[in-house]
């Protein structure tokens, strides 16, 4: 019995020792008798005791001030409900009153209304062509006056006066007088790179403005030089160097809005960049077959013409000479002065025979080229018509202009094909008839030999 009684009280000890709270944890001395073990649970339940009641005393504080702040807030609800609808009423009652202040305004101003209508739509219409006007690089800020007389006029509070009127219509009559005028002036020019620079340049009305040698652009109210010059355009110098008479000059109409007809001459492609469309068919074209003929043709030239010269050089001559194909001919005749006619007609045969490749030599490569040439750009052309046509497959046909433009670009090389072509079919012409003269010469003088043979 005694056994058990102290087994049930170290079962309460342990039950006891799992409930303490901070106040036993924090007791470093351990129990060691059931004495201790007892003072140690009363004091700890004491002091689980006295902090509920702490716990209990701060949640009714926290519930009298959420009770009192529930209170005040609906106290404020109920203000601000009344304060609302005292605004309401006092918003509706000045609705009313601004009604009637409106429409005793429009009574008042009666036919001014549609007057300053005009008017505003005029300031209006002015703000928005100064912005595209090149009389505004040389006189800027005058955009502030439009402004502020389109706000005065829309404005309810406040009516234009006669002054800004006449000054309105003023400001329209100097823009249309100097939009027609020719003035050099010195303005803020932005280069390739965009830094800006002080230079001097004429306006030319208000669709042309241009520096020393170059034409420039006008983009958003700026000066700009563009990245290369139009071509096929008055020269500039002329116009920024003269004082006095006329001078031919070249404007854009619509260089207020971006200079469309002057980027697209500045787009168009020059000789150099129609050579690079041609790709490297059109460089064989150009500086393969016609570097090579034009050489072949004035090598020909100049030697043809030496031998022309030479061989009337010997018609004027008694006496044979090796150094032209004539002599060397008639050099037959004078070594052979005893032979009968058919045997001095057969070696004058021969030696014509023999003259004639020296003289024809090269007329067929030039003739080749001729033909060549034409048939290679029409092979660029077809090559550069396909890559266009797998473009349009790949990227469809939605830019006309992207098509027109590799349509243009494969047609370069037949172009170049017919540039050296037509050029080489002419010389070729010249050089087989200088050639052919020389032999008829030469023939000729052959048959006139055997025909005094053949009557001595």
């Amino acid at each position: 019995m005694k056994s058990l009684y102290k087994h049930i009280l170290a079962v309460v000890a342990g039950g006891a020792f799992c409930a303490m709270t901070s106040v036993a944890v924090a007791q470093d001395d351990k129990a060691t008798s059931l004495d201790q073990l007892l003072q140690m649970m009363k004091n700890s339940k004491v002091a689980e005791t006295k902090e509920h009641k702490q716990r209990e005393s701060a949640f009714i504080q926290q519930k009298n001030n959420r009770s009192k702040l529930l209170a005040e807030a609906t106290a404020t609800r109920i203000a601000e409900e009344k304060r609302s609808a005292e605004l309401e009423a006092k918003y509706a009652a000045q609705d009313l009153e601004i009604k009637a202040k409106r429409e005793q305004l429009d009574d008042s101003l009666g036919a001014l209304k549609e007057l300053f209508g005009h008017l505003s739509s005029a300031a209006d219409d002015y703000r928005a062509g100064l912005n595209n006007s090149l009389v505004s690089v040389q006189y800027p800020g005058r955009d502030k006056f439009a402004l502020d007389l389109i706000e005065k006029m829309n404005s309810e509070t406040k009516l234009p006066t006669v002054a800004e009127i006449e000054k309105l219509f003023y400001e329209i009559q100097f823009e249309t007088v100097q939009a027609g005028k020719t003035v050099k002036f010195t303005a803020d020019v932005a280069n390739a790179s965009g830094q800006a620079e002080q230079r001097e340049v004429v306006r030319v009305g208000n669709y042309g403005v241009l520096s020393q040698d170059q034409y420039l652009f006008f983009e958003g109210g700026a000066i700009v030089i563009p990245p290369r010059q139009p071509a096929d355009l008055a020269p500039a110098s002329e116009v920024f160097n003269a004082t006095s008479g006329l001078v031919a000059a070249s404007v854009d109409p619509t260089l207020p809005l971006g200079g469309q007809i002057m980027q697209i001459l500045i787009d168009r492609p020059d000789l150099e960049q129609r050579i690079e469309q041609g790709g490297l068919v059109g460089k064989i074209i150009l500086f393969g077959l016609g570097g090579i003929g034009l050489l072949l043709s004035i090598w020909k030239l100049l030697t043809l013409t030496l031998t022309s010269l030479k061989v009337k050089s010997q018609l004027k001559s008694s006496k044979a000479s090796t150094s032209n194909p004539l002599g060397r001919v008639l050099k037959i005749a004078e070594d052979n002065p005893g032979i009968d006619g058919e045997t001095l007609e057969l070696k004058l045969e021969e030696a014509v025979l023999k003259e004639r490749p020296s003289i024809e030599s090269g007329l067929n490569m030039i003739k080749i080229i001729s033909m060549v040439a034409p048939l290679m750009g029409l092979l660029g052309t077809v090559v550069g018509m396909i890559q266009t046509f797998q473009a349009i497959t790949d990227f469809g046909a939605g830019d006309p202009k992207l098509m027109a433009g590799g349509i243009s670009g494969a047609l370069v090389t037949t172009v170049l094909g017919l540039v050296v072509a037509i050029p080489t079919v002419f010389f070729h012409t010249i050089l087989s008839g200088k050639a052919k003269g020389i032999i008829h010469t030469l023939e000729e003088q052959s048959a006139g030999i055997i025909a005094e043979k053949a009557e001595r």
